[in-house]
């Protein structure tokens, strides 16, 4: 057959174009349903996401967070899908005319899935059950795009070419059923994921703290509207790690080890850490991506056992000088050895103001370490602890540019005004949050228009590992357009520098402005 008439004879790109997108939808549905049935197993996407970040240079990961927050997972995920899209509708537009080269491009894409999902961190299973939803993708991809575009031949060409020729209409019909697979996939996907531990999370009912918090302080909050909570709500509590699907781990059958440099390895069920002294901190957490003024610090009530308790229990030899913390997707970290055993209330927790951790902040059990940026102390899902020496290990981050000590460098926020709030002239009312976690804030300033620093009205103190709220009346505003800059003293007498600092190796510095207008 000559070429022209070859061409007249394929079918129109659009129509490859489905037939490429639905095959891998139907791949990609098929997967995520099968993962989301097999506890501790990523779907493909997910696998090929999770190597996306590890694989990313710092800089990209701090780009990411400064300009998608919290969605930064999301506009990840929404990138792999994406590029999958567009690569699978290549593949059918190519396929209309070579089918060979189409199927040759999908299964290389297969491929890949499956070599992410053999080197996937973040499962719990086995590793030949974690290869179950991508190898699936691969075959159920493949098998769509066949029968697809062997129903795009014409009839007369299909019975020479292509023994699943059946026409357009046939086209059409294979469309359908291949989108019903795609839907019900993604229904069972959605239905699923995450069902063990959220189930497991719901039957449990928290016993009462054997050293309970002191009330909290009359005054704390300062009565600005606008000003955070004093107490963050599990809700809005800032979510800043590396996984983009929460592990699915259910309290039963959860266990922490801790090992290494101990007389006496401890093996802990969940109901083992229930039935021990536990104590409630409140303890305020801070990101290391916290920019300047960013959202990325909260504030709650911890319930769980102290780790000096844990460690006493297991018996630390000399020599030790930290201890590697591991969660269920093996992910880590590196803490002091004395941040954990010192006078300040490091905890393993297992619940948040008042409730099981929620799924997102660590159900079954996280670290909680007073003092340090979330990246060496705060590890969720957490499964594993190594009292061990820093000579002999790297944390995840401190394999990337991070430094391996991270104490939480003091700093203050303004979140009244908003940048551009409009005041009326008679209730230019500010305020705002600082911390300075195991130390403690002894004052707050502002300036105006870059004018004398006036001390702010300081919230009562509830402990030095707490923030605490500041307001501010401006009594003699004046209409017009103002800058509000504010600083904060720590009770060592240390006042923040206006020197700007990268987040990157550890934290950043400078003062807090905001823009705003009096009328």
């Amino acid at each position: 057959m000559s070429t022209t008439t070859a061409s007249r004879a394929a079918a129109p790109w659009w129509a490859g174009a489905l037939a490429g997108f639905l095959a891998a939808a139907s791949g990609v549905a098929v997967g995520t349903a099968v993962a989301a049935l097999l506890q501790g197993v990523p779907s493909p996407i997910e696998s090929v996401g999770n190597r996306a970040i590890d694989y990313a240079p710092p800089f990209l990961k701090e780009f990411a967070v400064r300009q998608f927050g919290t969605a930064d997972k999301p506009v990840l995920i929404g990138g792999v899908v994406a590029t999958l899209a567009l690569l699978a509708v290549v593949a059918g537009i190519v396929g209309r005319r070579r089918p060979t080269v189409a199927v040759v491009l999908v299964a290389l894409i297969g491929a890949v899935a499956v070599v992410c999902a053999a080197i996937d961190r973040t499962t719990t299973a086995s590793r030949a059950l974690t290869l179950v939803p991508s190898v699936l993708t691969a075959v159920v991809s493949l098998g769509a795009l066949v029968l697809l575009l062997g129903n795009l031949r014409e009839r007369e060409r299909a019975a020479d070419a292509h023994p699943l020729g059946l026409g357009r209409r046939g086209f059409l019909k294979a469309s359908l059923g291949i989108t019903a697979l795609a839907l019900a996939g993604g229904v069972v996907g959605r239905l699923f994921g995450d069902a063990a531990a959220a189930a497991s999370r719901a039957g449990i009912r928290l016993p009462g703290a054997t050293k309970a918090a002191t009330p909290v302080p009359s005054g704390v909050e300062v009565g600005v509207s606008g000003v955070s909570d004093y107490l963050t709500p599990n809700r809005d509590f800032y979510r800043v790690d590396t996984a983009l699907r929460i592990p699915d781990v259910p309290a039963e059958g959860w266990n922490l080890r801790i090992h290494g440099m101990v007389d006496r390895e401890l093996n802990l069920s969940y109901r083992d850490l229930m039935g021990m002294a536990l104590e409630e901190h409140r303890v305020t957490l801070t990101c290391v991506s916290n920019e300047v003024g960013g959202p990325y610090v909260g504030n709650a009530l911890w319930l769980g056992v102290r780790t000096a308790t844990l460690l006493s229990m297991a018996g630390v030899q000399d020599g030790a000088d930290a201890i590697k913390s591991t969660s269920a997707d093996r992910w880590t970290a590196g803490s002091p050895l004395e941040t954990v055993t010192d006078d300040r209330n490091a905890m393993v927790a297992i619940g948040m103001n008042g409730e099981p951790l929620p799924l997102a902040h660590g159900f079954p059990a996280r670290l909680v370490i007073p003092g340090l940026y979330g990246f060496v102390s705060a590890t969720k899902w957490l499964t594993d602890i190594e009292v061990t020496r820093f000579a002999d290990f790297k944390g995840y981050w401190t394999t990337r540019d991070y430094t391996a000590l991270a104490p939480i460098k003091f700093s203050s926020r303004i979140d009244v005004p908003r940048s551009f709030q409009a005041f009326p002239q008679d209730k230019a009312r500010f305020g705002g949050v600082a911390w300075a976690q195991t130390v403690g804030i002894e004052k707050v300033e502002v300036s105006i228009d870059e004018g004398d620093w006036v001390e702010a009205t300081l919230g009562a103190e509830d402990n030095a590992e707490t923030w605490r709220q500041w307001s501010y009346q401006w009594d003699d505003a004046t209409p017009g357009n103002h800058q509000l800059t504010i600083r904060a003293t720590t009770k060592d007498g240390d006042t923040q520098t206006s020197d700007r600092a990268p987040i990157r190796p550890n934290g950043t510095t400078g003062w807090h402005s905001v823009q705003f207008r009096v009328e």
